[in-house]
């Protein structure tokens, strides 16, 4: 199988991104290099005109409440009108991880000002794309060359979870749509309980322990860092007549013809009155007993978020709920629905260059199964891991990269083999790498499976007389990323 270079090419992430409290301890300031805050205001701040223009075409929804703000600073006498070397806007998600949230948003007010900072149980991200940009873009049609500047170098840092993070980019992805280029490039302050994507890009597993200092490093690492590309996959879900219920925000409803054209490309029969959903996703997508286990521990924090304090107790939690959900001890009694999703699932999947849909055999074992983009999965474990050439040359592999074009599919049997895996005792159970993914699923006696992608789980329903099918494409334009490692 081979696979065209691109550049710049994803940061290496071969070895082990687990967070050692070595690392969280580096990361505190205390041997990390001091950035002063004056240089760094002078790195990343706009202009105070501009930021006040942004902002209240945000607030308002309307980019010309903007620009007649961006006016008025004529009145005030503001002289103030250079361009930031690299402004950077900051969206933070109070609800993610350890609800670091609130106290960082604080912080980043002192060092960058509110008008750069946008909390998301506020503005949603769409919102600043829409309208913020929006209001630069108008600015700089006028003939505002700070704005234009701005808008040209702007970059974007996101303080959350992979989930987060892949809601922001979700939301940039329409700036190629509409034609409305630069896109920025997004970097990360994780604040989330596996943090992968922050993991695979240089930014570190977990907020470290001296964060007040370590805010300082990620801004001025956010203007400096060289970018690099991320695939992004786009799943759509195609089931008969219903809904799904608890939809995640990852996962948008749509209409059945707007998916009668990859139906069409890709040979598959759309089901008469179907209902259809499509996602993005940046990680993995997963389908089965983890699956499970992720919308369990999703209902307990939103039930009782005062049990979900920090990356170490949602560990502990989920550990919980994959005994109580049957995935370490299952007794050969217990209903289908506890065992191997063979009984359920249709795997298809295309490899590169080929037009046609190779079906692939699922083992018998597998209760769930992980279409995974980066090398990083379940806070910084190696499923797939460190393939040695023989091994890839006989089962057709290529060695893995989150820029690649590729997905890696592997497969977790009980609760036991994928603490193995996890420990990084054994390996995943490989499957396939592939260019595109098809997913058929029927019911029997099972009347739901689990599904999740990037860790936003929901509840698929079933029918044993017609299929869901979730197919999974590569989107044709790729995230920037900032690489937090140099």
């Amino acid at each position: 199988m081979e696979r065209a270079e691109e550049t710049p090419r994803a940061p290496s992430t071969a070895p082990s991104a687990r967070v050692s409290i070595w690392e969280s301890v580096r990361a505190c300031g205390v041997w990390g290099k001091e950035v002063d805050k004056a240089e760094l205001r002078r790195q990343v701040v706009m202009p105070l005109y501009v930021r006040r223009a942004v902002a209240a075409a945000v607030k308002a929804k309307d980019e010309a409440v903007g620009v007649a703000a961006a006016a008025e600073r004529g009145e005030e006498g503001e002289v103030e009108v250079e361009a930031a070397v690299t402004p950077v806007v900051v969206f933070v998600n109070s609800r993610s991880g350890g609800r670091h949230g609130p106290e960082l948003k604080v912080r980043l007010h002192e060092l960058i000002s509110e008008e750069q900072v946008f909390d998301l149980s506020v503005v949603k991200p769409s919102d600043f794309i829409n309208y913020g940009l929006g209001c630069l873009e108008k600015l700089a049609e006028q003939g505002d060359n700070c704005a234009e500047t701005i808008r040209k170098k702007l970059r974007i840092m996101v303080a959350g979870g992979d989930g987060t993070v892949g809601w922001v980019l979700g939301c940039l992805t329409d700036l190629y749509r509409l034609k409305r280029e630069p896109v920025p490039p997004t970097g990360i302050i994780p604040l989330g309980t596996g943090n992968d994507l922050a993991r695979s890009f240089g930014w570190g597993g977990s907020f470290p322990f001296g964060w007040r200092s370590a805010v300082k490093r990620y801004l001025s690492k956010a203007a400096t860092a060289p970018t690099c590309r991320l695939d992004s996959w786009q799943a759509v879900v195609m089931m008969p007549d219903g809904e799904i219920k608890e939809l995640p925000y990852a996962l948008k409803k749509t209409e059945p013809a707007d998916c009668l054209e990859l139906c069409q490309e890709n040979g598959t029969e759309l089901p008469e009155k179907a209902s259809c959903y499509k996602g993005v996703f940046y990680n993995y997508l997963s389908i089965g007993m983890d699956a499970q286990v992720a919308y369990g521990f999703h209902h307990l924090r939103d039930e009782k978020p005062y049990l979900a304090q920090g990356p170490v107790a949602n560990k502990l939690i989920y550990a919980g709920y994959s005994c109580t959900q049957g995935w370490f001890c299952t007794p050969c009694t217990a209903s289908p629905q506890l065992r191997g999703l063979k009984n359920i699932l249709r795997l298809y999947i295309k490899k590169v260059n080929c037009s046609e849909w190779e079906q692939v055999t699922m083992p018998s074992s597998v209760r769930s199964l992980v279409v995974l983009n980066l090398y990083n999965y379940g806070s910084g474990r190696h499923p797939w891991g460190d393939l040695k050439p023989d091994y890839l040359e006989k089962k057709g592999f290529v060695e893995a990269h989150s820029d690649d074009g590729l997905l890696e599919i592997f497969g977790l049997k009980e609760g036991w083999h994928a603490s193995f895996v996890m420990a990084e005792l054994i390996k995943a159970k490989h499957i396939a790498q592939a260019a595109a993914i098809k997913f058929e699923m029927r019911g029997g006696q099972w009347n739901r499976a689990y599904v999740q992608m990037d860790g936003e789980p929901w509840k698929q329903p079933l029918l044993q007389e017609q299929s869901t099918i979730i197919e999974i494409n590569k989107v044709p334009y790729p995230s920037l990323m900032i690489n937090g490692e140099q």
